[in-house]
């Protein structure tokens, strides 16, 4: 299994591993990230991945609620009162900011199954939207709730 010479030379490879790009740099045929840059839409990507394993965790927060009501006032009043605290609002919206990153990911993946923004640029762009939408929703929907007098510090 012969490695490529630097200069080019694709061909003395005998896996089919490597290729000859147009600027005539040799690269692996699969890429990873020795070959590609950062760029947003990975972290789009990245991202929309872990809001998935937010959410995942954060339903063991709705299930403990639904224990404590299950449980009697006590519980509840127990659980109310760690999830009502500074550190239990952050994991609100925590998990607030995960949903809404998630949504709007999902809408740019839709788009992006209809044929539409798939060009680097504009891939791109709505990369910047999701993210950007998803802190508007978060906070705009928290925002509501201090001001409707849900939700107190």
């Amino acid at each position: 299994m012969s490695k490529p010479s630097p200069n080019g030379a694709a061909a003395e490879d005998q896996t089919g591993r490597f290729v000859v790009q147009p600027n005539g740099r040799v690269r692996p045929l699969s890429p990873h990230l020795q070959v590609w840059r950062f760029h947003l839409t990975m972290l789009g990507s990245i991202l929309n991945r872990g809001a998935a394993v937010a959410m995942s965790v954060g339903i063991l927060f709705v299930v403990t609620w639904l224990g404590a009501l299950a449980f009697g006032p006590e519980a509840h009043e127990a659980f109310a009162a760690v999830m009502g605290s500074p550190f239990g609002l952050a994991v609100w919206f925590g998990l607030t900011l995960a949903g809404a990153y998630h949504l709007t990911a999902g809408v740019r993946h839709l788009i992006w199954d209809a044929g539409a923004g798939l060009s680097p640029k504009a891939a791109t762009t709505l990369t910047a939207v999701s993210l950007i939408a998803a802190a508007v929703i978060a906070v705009g929907f928290f925002a509501a709730l201090f001001a409707a007098g849900k939700v107190t510090l």
